[in-house]
């Protein structure tokens, strides 16, 4: 009960129909109720492309100058040299075929990405059912599958999300804590958007952001003029 009188108390805050400046949008959010743990604000785009079809994928990765409050785990799949040049960057974890059934048989997901240099992912190809569901299988295109091993962990661990469309054509991510305030937000705010739109497809014909909404966790959206 508690959880449906804060909403409604957040959603007062609200003007139905609204199309909001995404720094009001923001100050509204601070100004919420707040929940006993800090909340995830969320970034909702609905494009106008369909991801049924290869070319209109829309997908890539971006850093956030404020990060996003939150510390990732890596678990990265490594060997020789590049396995200790990963434990030297930070990773959390280092392994190779040997982390395959503590992953299957035991169900270990203590991480929250996983890279892994080219010549493992022979390797982790075979953990492709149990990591594809969740998202964690390493991909080129988000920069985990890589020879660079430092810069993907400090990437991940300062701050670097992945953007990717959903069966409904919409993106959703945090880019950050109701903590940082409006302002760190704003800026978080606008370069996840700004690798959005550079990402847009050739195929892609129309209008592009069809709809953009800001929430938290827990709360209200509010949709974001993005004029």
């Amino acid at each position: 009960m508690k959880q449906g009188k804060r909403y409604g108390e957040s959603a007062k805050l609200v003007e139905k129909n609204k199309l909001y400046p995404i720094k009001e949008a923001l100050e509204i959010i601070e100004k919420m109720p707040k929940a006993k743990f800090d909340e995830t604000v969320e970034l909702h785009v609905k494009l106008g492309v369909d991801s049924k079809h290869a070319d209109q994928q829309v997908r890539g990765t971006t850093v956030l100058p404020h990060g996003t409050g939150k510390t990732l785990k890596v678990l990265v799949f490594a060997k020789g040299p590049k396995a200790e040049e990963a434990t030297k960057a930070g990773a959390d974890y280092v392994g190779a075929e040997e982390l395959i059934p503590k992953i299957e048989k035991e169900n270990w997901f203590d991480y929250d990405v996983i890279v892994a240099t080219p010549d493992m992912m022979g390797v982790v190809g075979r953990l492709g059912k149990v990591l594809g569901p969740k998202g964690l299988m390493p991909n080129p295109k988000s920069g985990t599958v890589t020879m660079d091993v430092t810069k993907a962990i400090q990437d991940i661990k300062s701050g670097k999300v992945e953007y990717r469309l959903d069966k409904t054509n919409i993106i959703h991510l945090g880019f950050g804590k109701v903590s940082f305030g409006a302002d760190k937000l704003a800026e978080n705010y606008d370069a996840i958007m700004n690798a959005i739109i550079k990402a847009k497809p050739a195929a892609a014909k129309g209008q592009y952001i069809k709809s953009v909404a800001v929430s938290t966790t827990m709360g209200p959206g509010l949709y974001i003029d993005q004029k």
